[in-house]
Order: C-alpha cells, then structure tokens, then sequence
C-alpha cells in the first residue's frame, strides 16, 4: 500500500522510534513539534489548552468562513460549542433514528439496484450529507437540498487543491461556489425567520434562537460559517469510519459472522425487519459497537492536529517558542504497544475493557473534540445493521481495482486515509419476511 498516507504515518512512527515521543521538525517550511504521548496530548488540549490555538491555512479558512467554530477559542467557541453539543447531543438526534434508517436503506437499494460497481466512500459521503443536512435543516426543501449539495461538492473539490485564485482551477470554483452557498444559506435562514419557525428541533433553530447574556444574536454569515464548517467536519470523517468498518469486516468473516448474529437477534425481534429499528436497540450492540472502535483506532482518522502556541511555552524541560506549531500525534498514540497490544491487529476485543485515559482520541480531545462523535457511531450502527440483516453474502473477487488511502492532515477532520472499497451489490437470494429483498454484495478490493 505505496501512498502518500501509510508512507507519512511510517515516517512518523520511525521518527518517534528514532527521538522519542517529543521532537522537532519543519513542515511547510513551519517550526513544529510532534508529541506522541497521552500525556503530552492532554497538557496541550486539556489542561493548557488556552496556551495553544488552532491553526489553519487561510485558504481553508475563507472556503468554509472566518466565523466557524473550530477557528476559534474563548467565549465565542464556548457559546458556538454548547449550541452545536446541544443539537447533537443523544436526547436530540434519537428523534433522528427513523430518518438516518430510511436514508441508510434509500442508499443500499439505489447501491444495489444499480448492478454497478460503486465507490463505497463517496456512497457514504453522500448519505453521510443527506444525515448531516438531516440533523442541521430538519426536513428541507428539496429544492434548496439539490442546490446545497452542487455547490458544497464544487467546495469539497476545491478544498484541497493549491490556493491559485484563477478563473478555471479548482480553488476559484470553490470560492465561487462558497459564496453561493452563503447566498442559498441565507434565503433559508430568511425563509426560517419570515415563517417564524425558531423551535429548537434542529441546529439552525438553536442558532436562530441564541441570544447572549447582552441580548446579541448570531449573525446570518456567523450561522452560514457554522453551518458549513459542521457539515465539513462531519461529512467525510463519518464516511471514512463506515467505509473502514466494511473493509475491516470483509477481511474477517468470522467477525462478520458475529457481527451478523448479534444483528439478526436484533432483526428477528423486530418481526423480520417489518418493524422499525429504535433508538434502544442502537444502544445494545455490544459487539458492533467494539467494531466501530476498533476500526476508529486503526484507521485513525484524524492522525493528529495542528496548535500553535500563542506564548513561550515549557513541557517536561523543553521549550516550545511563540508561533511554533504543536502537532499531537493521535495516530502514533493509537497504534502504539504499550497502551494496545498488537497494535496493528484488528482486535475489538480490546474494548471490552475502557482504554486507559488519553490513549484512545478517535475525535480529538478537549474543547475542540468532534461535538458530533455520537451522531456519527449512531449512522455507522444503523447502516451496518441493515447491511449484514440484508445481505446474503460478502465474496471478494481478484478484479484490479485500486483501493486508495489519502492524508489531509487535520486541515480537513476525517479524509485521512479514506479506504474507497470499490463494491457491487446484486439484488438475489429473496429472504421470506424481510422489508426489503435480501441482498448479495460482491466487493471488488486490492490495495496497491
């Protein structure tokens, strides 16, 4: 597996093997140091936090907009921080667990009825979208939905691409399609407000109804910030999560196998899958659960993040200077034997006892950990239920198709190292008493 990705976390593992768990580097030409220990993760986002803020190319900043919480730190990420916490949190999107199941079964009968092979992660991608838009709007109009969904792609295109602002490269059709977006962004918040719907039920109601302790409200670009930044940071890390799950569970058909069982009792209380899942049964999948886990631990998503220190700061004898970028290494934490055994074994039996504190960071850690961690296990638990419970077999067939990784840094939250698992699910194999036709999914996969 010859990428970018593998080769960057290898050079990480050889450097921290080679100076220890803190050294110096350069990266783009910036001072920084790489800390890859429990403890030196939490010094920087837990207990002196305010020591250190985050950082992000400009670039990045204007295509998802200056106001968005994760640029920021103090009062302002405080407030923005507990409205997104509170429109996210499992009270709030249990009432989701019909809408995320529908959308998760539109996604595997178009997958299957195609009769094409498909790129799983940008399968995902899109129903991680539709739940994200889901859990932001409610039940939009499907209008604004389509117009939405083309500008935030030409965004996602340019996201990463190299900041000429030019007519025709990628990076000015992003900037274009972002200011876009703030302009459909702002005829729904115009629409909300003309119609008087502030209830709370959805995140744009708890921006609508925000008001400080001196009687100030959110702004209409600060609550289009936001609004684009969560569906940023939500989007690919949830597909990403999901497309390693399937990967890890077709490279072990007994675990497969368990995983099915667990599902089928599940299936099978609900008359076969006529009723519907609820929010309950989300919470007693014990194994599937340490599968999500497991491959959050593996996959690493989101390797590491970027500080930088807005004072001279000291830790354990070293000195980190003003303006010096500070990278926890999550990866490294994860992978590393002292805190799990084997680490490159896919092993989620390791979860059945709680990692010790500071070593399992699958969202990050402190202020700026993933707000929407539960939302995204809950879309993974509910797409995973559907597919083993309606899914005959998983056969692995030696076709040459590539299976790329690929690293973004933490830049963009949840593309590292996105295994694409080119997949083709066949409608055959009818099961007697199930809601839909049993399915054959036949997985196209080699890595390179």
């Amino acid at each position: 597996m010859s990428n970018i990705g593998l080769v960057g976390a290898i050079c990480l593992t050889s450097l921290c093997f080679r100076y220890g768990e803190i050294f110096k580097t350069h990266i783009l030409g910036c001072p920084c140091v790489m800390l890859a220990s429990p403890e030196a993760a939490r010094f920087v986002l837990v207990t002196h936090s305010q020591l250190f803020k985050p950082t992000y190319p400009k670039s990045k900043e204007k295509l998802i907009g200056p106001h968005a919480l994760f640029f920021h730190r103090g009062e302002y990420h405080a407030r923005l921080r507990r409205l997104v916490q509170n429109s996210l949190a499992p009270q709030t999107i249990r009432k989701l667990v019909p809408d995320i199941q529908h959308m998760a079964l539109k996604t595997l009968e178009s997958w299957a009825a195609s009769g094409q092979v498909v790129n799983t992660f940008y399968e995902m991608k899109k129903l991680s979208f539709d739940v994200g838009i889901l859990s932001i709007f409610g039940h939009i109009d499907k209008g604004f939905k389509v117009l939405l969904e083309e500008n935030y792609r030409q965004v996602d295109k340019g996201y990463n691409s190299f900041p000429t602002n030019i007519p025709g490269t990628a990076y000015h059709k992003a900037i274009l399609a972002r200011r876009k977006l703030s302009e459909i962004l702002g005829e729904i918040i115009s629409e909300r407000k003309e119609r008087r719907v502030l209830s709370e039920k959805d995140m744009l109601g708890h921006f609508l109804n925000f008001e400080d302790q001196k009687g100030q409200t959110l702004s209409d670009d600060q609550i289009a910030d936001n609004i684009i930044g969560v569906l940023f940071a939500a989007q690919d890390t949830t597909a990403s999560v999901i497309t390693w799950v399937l990967k890890f569970l077709h490279d072990d058909p007994k675990l497969l196998e368990a995983v099915k069982a667990e599902q089928m009792t599940i299936y099978e209380s609900n008359n076969g899958g006529t009723r519907p899942l609820t929010w309950e049964q989300t919470r007693s999948m014990p194994l599937t659960h340490r599968v999500i886990l497991e491959s959050l631990r593996m996959a690493s998503i989101i390797s590491f993040t970027f500080r930088e220190a807005v004072v001279d700061v000291e830790y354990k004898g070293y000195l980190i200077p003003k303006g010096w970028k500070v990278m926890p290494l999550f990866r490294n934490i994860h992978h590393n034997p002292e805190f799990f055994p084997d680490p490159h074994e896919f092993d989620p039996s390791r979860f059945e006892v709680a990692p010790k504190p500071n070593t399992f960071m699958p969202f990050g850690n402190g202020v700026h950990a993933c707000p929407g961690n539960e939302l995204a296990k809950l879309e993974a638990l509910i797409l995973i239920h559907h597919l083993v419970t309606n899914f005959s077999t998983i056969i692995a067939r030696a076709t040459r198709v590539k299976c790329t990784y690929r690293s973004v840094g933490a830049g963009r939250s949840g593309r590292d190292n996105a295994k694409r698992l080119p997949s083709r699910l066949n409608r055959d194999c009818p099961c007697a008493g199930g809601h839909i036709p049993c399915l054959r999914a036949q997985a196209s996969i080699m890595s390179e």
